[in-house]
C-alpha cells in the first residue's frame, strides 16, 4: 500500500513538473494566430534577449529590495546612533545597487557616473550619521570632512565622465 501511494505521488509530481515546462498555447486575438511550442523557436532572438534582460533587471531589483529589508531588520535590534548609522548604510547600499543595476540594464553612457554619484552621496550620508556620535568642534570638523570627501568624489565622477565622453570616437 505504501509503495502504491509513493508511486502515485511521484508520478503526479512528474506530470505537474512536465506540464509546467511546456509553454501554453496562446491565441492572438488581433490576428487569430495560434502560437505554441513549435513557433516559439522561430521568434527573433532579440525579442527573447530583451525579455531576458528585463527579467534579469527585475530579478536584480527584487534581490536589492530583499537585501535592503534584511539590512533594515538587522538594524532594528540596535539603538541610538548605531541604529541611525546602520540604517544610513542600508539605504546607501540600496541606492548604489539600484544605480548599478540600472546602469547595467540601460547601457547608458552616464551609468558609471550615476553609480559614482550614488556612492558619493551614500558615503556622505553614512559619514554624517557617524559624526553624530561626536560633540562640539570634533562634530563640526567631522561633518566638514565628510562634505569635502563627497565633493571630491563628485568631482572625480564628473571628471571621469568627461574623460569617457572625450575618448568616444567621432561619428
Amino acid at each position: 500500500m505504501r509503495m502504491t501511494t509513493l508511486y502515485a505521488a511521484l508520478s503526479g509530481a512528474f506530470l505537474l513538473g512536465t506540464a509546467a515546462l511546456v509553454p501554453a498555447q496562446t491565441t492572438n486575438t488581433a490576428t487569430g494566430n495560434n502560437t505554441g511550442a513549435s513557433t516559439a523557436t522561430t521568434m527573433p532572438a532579440t525579442r527573447s534577449a530583451n525579455a531576458g534582460a528585463k527579467d534579469e533587471y527585475k530579478a536584480d531589483k527584487d534581490r536589492i529590495e530583499a537585501e535592503y529589508k534584511d539590512a533594515k531588520a538587522k538594524c532594528k535590534s540596535m539603538t541610538g546612533n548605531a541604529k541611525d548609522v546602520c540604517m544610513a548604510e542600508a539605504k546607501s547600499n540600496e541606492k548604489v545597487a539600484k544605480a548599478e543595476a540600472e546602469a547595467k540594464h540601460k547601457s547608458d553612457p552616464d551609468g558609471d557616473y550615476k553609480v559614482a554619484v550614488a556612492k558619493a552621496h551614500g558615503q556622505y550620508d553614512v559619514a554624517k550619521e557617524k559624526c553624530e556620535d561626536q560633540k562640539g568642534k570634533e562634530k563640526s570638523a567631522c561633518k566638514k570632512q565628510a562634505k569635502a570627501d563627497e565633493d571630491k568624489a563628485l568631482a572625480d565622477a564628473k571628471a571621469s565622465r568627461k574623460n569617457v565622453a572625450s575618448n568616444k570616437p567621432a561619428k
